[in-house]
């Protein structure tokens, strides 16, 4: 059998970068974020069924900068991943599949996303609910 050249398929690092493509991999990042935050809001509930003692060792981790910033995280990561699935809802009705009107919904899901977690935050300790 004869030998055939195929093409080999690109990798990342030969695509250059546009929104479209963050996008994407951003939403499969989050779900797989989203599932592991899960498992604090499990540990959350599981404290406050265990009693008081348990559960004031969980909001104080939750209360220390890692336990914040784990919150921040996994906040941002549900905000972007509800934005872009509306905008995959949208897609899916037929909406926005210009190449412009699909940039736009790309940027928007980012930037939806970072303005809901400040608001969020900001209405958290603003009122004292962390901590």
């Amino acid at each position: 059998m004869a030998h055939m050249e195929r093409p080999i398929s690109p990798h990342l690092q030969v695509y250059r970068w546009q929104i479209q493509m963050v996008t994407s991999i951003l939403h499969r990042a989050t779900g797989v974020a989203l599932s592991f935050g899960t498992l604090l809001v499990a540990a959350a509930l599981l404290a406050l069924a265990a009693g008081e003692a348990d559960f004031a060792t969980l909001r104080a981790f939750c209360a220390n900068p890692f336990g914040q910033l784990l919150l921040l995280g996994w906040s941002w990561a549900l905000f972007y991943h509800l934005c872009n699935g509306i905008r995959h809802l949208l897609q899916d009705i037929g909406m926005g599949f210009r190449i412009e009107q699909f940039v736009r919904s790309s940027w928007l899901s980012v930037i939806g996303s970072v303005v809901l977690t400040v608001l969020v935050w900001g209405y958290v300790l603003m009122n004292g609910v962390a901590g």
